[in-house]
């Protein structure tokens, strides 16, 4: 089992505002890191007889995420990646999905939070407040959720799905 899961969240601007240094990074390192690992691990995993790659998106992976346009983009090539390696090692029998979790808790929400909310001159109570109106659920995903999540698409319940990108988030319908 191979699971991709190295990202950066990348500049915060206009599209027009954003340095195309800051651009090639955030690419650099949430899809082409991924390519690199993909590329020396598939051997592996084919000489094992099959197994599971599990690639990390985001919900920034199907839905608009304004300001953020370089991370959005790296996430929906996840998911481009994801389906065209299916396709192209499910002969092997190697499985590949992503995950698209939404808003993850945790330290690194919390800064998010807290520098929005400083930004803005509002609370972080109205920050999240905010960031979890487009959940359906109101409510943020743990990390629990989401090894859980690759758990099931690794072992015998999963053997059959392959090629999806399965969102674990509450019901995300737009970010902010």
């Amino acid at each position: 089992m191979l699971v991709n899961n190295a990202g950066i969240a990348g500049p915060t601007a206009k599209v027009e505002d954003i340095d195309p240094k800051d651009w090639d990074r955030t690419i650099a390192v949430d899809v082409n890191g991924m390519f690199y690992c993909t590329r020396k691990g598939m051997p592996m995993i084919k000489a094992a007889g099959g197994g599971s790659i599990i690639n990390l998106s985001s919900a920034a992976g199907r839905l608009a995420f304004p300001m953020r346009t370089p991370y959005s983009f790296a996430k929906f090539g996840v998911v481009g990646f994801t389906e065209s390696l299916a396709a192209e090692a499910g002969p092997d029998k190697v499985r590949v999905n992503c995950i698209q979790p939404g808003v993850v808790e945790g330290e690194r929400i919390e800064r998010v939070i807290s520098a929005k909310a400083k930004q803005l001159g509002k609370t972080s109570e109205k920050v999240r407040t905010e960031m979890l109106a487009g959940v359906s659920m109101r409510t943020t995903v743990s990390p629990q959720d989401i090894a859980n999540m690759a758990l099931f698409l690794a072992t015998e319940p999963g053997k059959h799905i392959s090629g999806q990108a399965l969102s674990v988030c509450g019901g995300a319908r737009y970010l902010v």
